[in-house]
C-alpha cells in the first residue's frame, strides 16, 4: 500500500510564489512512491480543514511550506496525531527552520523532509496557546504588528518596520515574574519566551537554548537604549551588558503594569498584561538533516 504525504501551503507567506514548492513536493512524493495531497491555507477555518483532510488521507508525513505561523497552525491542527513534519523555507520568518539548520535549497530541503531522522521538539503553552519557537512581550511584538499592517513583505519589509518601531517605542513596562520559586520585579523593554536559540534574522537571543530539553528560557531585556535594541532587532545580540537576564524553567508567570504587545512564533496576538507559561507534555516531530 502506498504511503500518503500531505502538504500544507501558505500561499502568501514570504511574498514567494508557492507553485514551484507544490510541484517539486508532488514530484518528490511520486518518486518515493507516495500519494500526494496539498492544502492551501485561506485564513478561514484552516485548522478544521487540515484535520479533516488528515483524517481522510491518514498521511505519514506532513510537508509545510510557510513560515513559523504556518508550522504552528499545522502543529495545532494535528497535535494528537503521530506524524513527522517536514519544513520548507517559505515564509517571511523562518526562525524554526533556521534554528534546526534546515537547508534553504528546495531540493535539499525536500530530501530532509522525506527522511526519517527527526527531533521531537518541546511545545510551550502560553495562556493556552502553543509556541514552538520564540514568543515575546514588547518591542519585537510591536515590530511584528507593524509588519503585519504594512504592504511590503520579506526582509525589506522587516527592515523598514524595524526603523519605524524603534522610532515609535520608547516606553518601558514593569514586570513581575514568578519563576523557579522566585519573584522578580524589573522594568523591561522586551521579554522573550524562548524554546530555541535564534530569530529568523539569525540573531542568537538564547545561546544555550535547546528545543528538546523540557525547558524554556525567559530572556529579560531591561533598561536598554534604542541603539542596543536596534542591534538586537538587526541581528547583533549584545553579550556584554548587565541588562540581559536569562532564566531557564518549565513554568512561569509574567504580570505587567500595562497591556504590552505580544507575539507567538512570528504572529501578533494583541496586548497582554498576564502570561501563564508552561512546557506541554506533547512534543512535535520535525525532520532534520
Amino acid at each position: 500500500m502506498k504511503k500518503n504525504v500531505m502538504m500544507i501551503v501558505n500561499p502568501i507567506s514570504g511574498a514567494i510564489d508557492k507553485a514551484e514548492f507544490i510541484t517539486a513536493a508532488e514530484r518528490f512524493s511520486h518518486q518515493e512512491d507516495c500519494k500526494f495531497v496539498a492544502y492551501e491555507t485561506t485564513g478561514i477555518g484552516d485548522a478544521v480543514k487540515i484535520k479533516a483532510l488528515f483524517d481522510q488521507y491518514k498521511p505519514e508525513r506532513i510537508i509545510v511550506a510557510g513560515g513559523d505561523g504556518t508550522i504552528k497552525l499545522a502543529a495545532d491542527a494535528l497535535e494528537n496525531e503521530e506524524v513527522i513534519f517536514g519544513i520548507l523555507f517559505a515564509g517571511s520568518a523562518n526562525g524554526l527552520a533556521t534554528d534546526l539548520g534546515l537547508p534553504k535549497d528546495l531540493e535539499e530541503s525536500l530530501l530532509v523532509a522525506f527522511q526519517n531522522n527527526y527531533i521531537a521538539i518541546d511545545s510551550i503553552l502560553i495562556n493556552g496557546n502553543k509556541s514552538l519557537h520564540l514568543s515575546d512581550l514588547g518591542l519585537n511584538a510591536l515590530l511584528i504588528k507593524n509588519y503585519e499592517n504594512s504592504t511590503i513583505r520579506g526582509k525589506l519589509g522587516y527592515a523598514m518596520q524595524a526603523i519605524n518601531t524603534l522610532l515609535e517605542d520608547d516606553e518601558l513596562f514593569h514586570a513581575i515574574i514568578e519563576v523557579n520559586g522566585e519573584r522578580i520585579e524589573c522594568d523591561a523593554r522586551m521579554i522573550v519566551i524562548a524554546n530555541s536559540q535564534k530569530y529568523g534574522t539569525g540573531v542568537v537571543i538564547n545561546p544555550d537554548g535547546k528545543m528538546n530539553d523540557g525547558f524554556f528560557e525567559l530572556i529579560i531585556l531591561k533598561n536598554l537604549d534604542l541603539l542596543v535594541m536596534g542591534k538586537i532587532i538587526t541581528g547583533n545580540m549584545p553579550d556584554d551588558t548587565n541588562d540581559v537576564v536569562i532564566i531557564s524553567s518549565d513554568k512561569a508567570t509574567i504580570e505587567t503594569n500595562i497591556p504590552v504587545n505580544f507575539q507567538i512564533d512570528g504572529e501578533y496576538h494583541g496586548t497582554e498584561s498576564k502570561l501563564e507559561i508552561s512546557v506541554s507534555s506533547q512534543k512535535i516531530k520535525v525532520a532534520i538533516p
